[in-house]
């Protein structure tokens, strides 16, 4: 079954951007690596912004399910979250987070790139709450925020480190947050 000219450009687009950064990849460069049109890409996506928007988007709905999926195949701890991350950290082609990137890169709030980013930090802290909930953790909110900046710290340092060992040093950290919050038997 032949691929969409939009799947294409999508699937073309995000392995680009996450590579080489938004702003370092041209829509010239994504028409020849995608093989479509430029009359398509312009039907699909009226600007690289659009286009850009497009991709976050879906890596958002993906990069999230297959947290909760690794996260329950780990256990369905909230500290599982680290181990998850631990696995994508070691993969060859890791490159830290495509939504820090994208913050970083349109450091605009106000841009719709940035927007789309933060409101995929802000289901992920969702995301936390809800596993901080179901595990009875006293303040779920404040943790899960918590969490996320462990996250989104061992997320940087694996990237400058070249390893998955961040990902356990914060989940140590989580870990002592959790055991401060249990209330003394």
């Amino acid at each position: 079954m032949p691929v969409k000219a939009r799947d294409r450009l999508l699937a073309t687009a995000e392995e680009l951007f996450y590579a080489e950064g938004i702003r370092a990849v041209g829509i010239e460069r994504i028409l020849a690596e995608s093989g479509v049109g430029r009359a398509s890409l312009y039907r699909h996506f009226p600007s690289k912004d659009d286009l850009v928007v497009a991709v976050l988007e879906a890596r958002d709905r993906r990069w999230r399910s297959w947290l909760a999926e690794r996260v329950e195949a780990l256990g369905g701890h909230p500290l599982a979250v680290f181990d998850a991350l631990a696995e994508r950290f070691a993969h060859n082609d890791f490159r830290g987070c495509a939504f820090i990137n994208t913050m970083i890169e349109s450091a605009d709030p106000d841009s719709p790139a940035h927007r789309v980013a933060a409101a995929h930090k802000e289901r992920v802290v969702d995301y936390l709450e809800q596993l901080l909930t179901a595990a009875e953790v006293t303040e779920p909110a404040l943790q899960a925020r918590q969490f996320a900046l462990l996250m989104d710290g061992a997320i940087v340092t694996a990237l400058r480190e070249r390893t998955p060992t961040p990902a356990a040093r914060a989940r140590r950290l989580a870990e002592t947050l959790l055991t401060a919050d249990d209330p003394a038997p």
